[in-house]
């Protein structure tokens, strides 16, 4: 009998998380696992006693034109990273792993180019999570280290 990989076997709970978020563009799910044990969970949606772009019917960043990648500061929802690490106590994330999946709302294909946010990205960081994992197909994943992120400082402009 084949098993399935550990990290095949996250980011399906991590996938089926993202059953519950509410954007119409894309929805993520995230779990943070550490020592074989699953300590959060988080998808991407308004926040509590807000209304979710499902419930109002539209998008705000879609309605402005606003391209994707660009202008998060706009959006209703908190993102699934960011859930996952407001719902856990720092001293469980240290060394932890984020498992992340992204599908496109409208179609339901999982995203082959889904990753954190520059936002979320300093999250991680600041969470002290060592890896992210995310889903590129049904059974390929790519994992990142978080210290790359640290080292690559993507979301700060060049001066010039």
């Amino acid at each position: 009998m084949d098993r399935i990989s550990k990290e095949n076997y996250y980011l399906d709970i991590a996938q089926t998380v993202l059953e519950r978020a509410t954007c119409l563009r894309r929805v993520y799910g995230a779990i943070i696992v550490k020592n074989d044990e699953i300590i959060s969970t988080g998808y991407n949606g308004a926040p509590r006693g807000r209304k979710n772009c499902v419930d109002m019917g539209f998008c705000t960043r879609e309605a402005m034109q606003v391209p994707r990648g660009e202008r998060y500061e706009l959006c209703r929802s908190v993102h699934a990273e960011a859930n996952a690490i407001i719902s856990a106590s720092r001293r469980d994330m240290v060394g932890a792993t984020l498992y992340l999946v992204g599908k496109d709302a409208r179609t339901g294909e999982l995203l082959g180019d889904a990753t954190s946010c520059a936002m979320c990205r300093r999250q991680v960081i600041n969470a002290g999570i060592a890896k992210v994992v995310i889903r590129r197909t049904a059974t390929e994943f790519q994992t990142v280290d978080v210290a790359d992120w640290i080292g690559a400082e993507d979301d700060v402009p060049a001066l010039q």
